[in-house]
C-alpha cells in the first residue's frame, strides 16, 4: 500500500537526520516509528473516506427525494 511505502521514507528520512546530528538509535526503533507514522496515516485515510461516504449518501438521499417528486 502507498502508507508503507510514505511510512518507510518518512522513518528513513528521520534517521537519517539523526545520523547527520552524530547519533544513532537501535533498529527496532525505527521500525516501531514506520508502524506509528502508518497508523497515523491509516487512521487520516479513514477518516476522510468516512466523511466522502457521508456526503454520498446525503447526495443519494437528495437524489432519491427529487425523483420521488419528479413531474
Amino acid at each position: 500500500m502507498h502508507q508503507a511505502k510514505h511510512a518507510e521514507a518518512m522513518a528513513n528520512r528521520f534517521r537519517e537526520l539523526v545520523e547527520d546530528a552524530g547519533d544513532s538509535l537501535p533498529v527496532n526503533h525505527y521500525n516501531e516509528l514506520k508502524l506509528i507514522i502508518e497508523a497515523g496515516l491509516d487512521t487520516a485515510l479513514l477518516e476522510t473516506m468516512e466523511k466522502i461516504a457521508g456526503r454520498l449518501s446525503s447526495l443519494a438521499h437528495e437524489i432519491q427525494h427529487d425523483a420521488e417528486f419528479f413531474d
